[in-house]
């Protein structure tokens, strides 16, 4: 098989892996893979190629670091759960709970210290896995 072959090959296989990450850091060696490849076709040595490879990936790598620094991270989406009922299984002294929801046990604990516990409290945010509660709904 010839050279450029090879690297096409693989520039392939990472254009396909970058559909499973969405990073762009592997379209970013892959686009630099094909070009080795082109290098390879055009009748450089093996050295220029693994050079031109490498060089084009490291450069590309940056530039899609930087792009994505740029562009930022998207909108966070509203919670779901915020506003929805909750039924207050058991008060614990320190304001922590045991709540019923979405068919299983919760851990929850009151937005402020001095909220009224209910049976019935409306999830206010989360804190990782634990629903941050109130008698109001927000």
């Amino acid at each position: 098989m010839a050279a450029q072959w090879i690297w096409w090959v693989m520039a392939a296989v990472l254009a396909g892996a970058e559909l499973f990450t969405g990073t762009l850091y592997l379209l970013a060696c892959a686009i630099a893979f094909a070009l080795g490849g082109v290098a390879a076709w055009l009748g450089a040595s093996t050295d220029m190629q693994l050079v031109i490879a490498g060089l084009l990936s490291v450069i590309g790598i940056v530039v899609a670091h930087q792009w994505r620094k740029k562009k930022g991270e998207p909108p966070q989406q509203p919670a779901l759960d915020i506003g929805q009922a909750v039924q207050v299984r058991t008060w614990h002294p320190d304001g922590t709970a045991r709540v019923e929801y979405r068919g299983t046990q919760w851990n929850a604990e009151l937005a402020a210290i001095d909220a009224r516990r209910a049976d019935t409290m409306y999830i206010v945010a989360t804190r990782g896995s634990t629903l941050v509660l109130s008698a109001q709904r927000p």
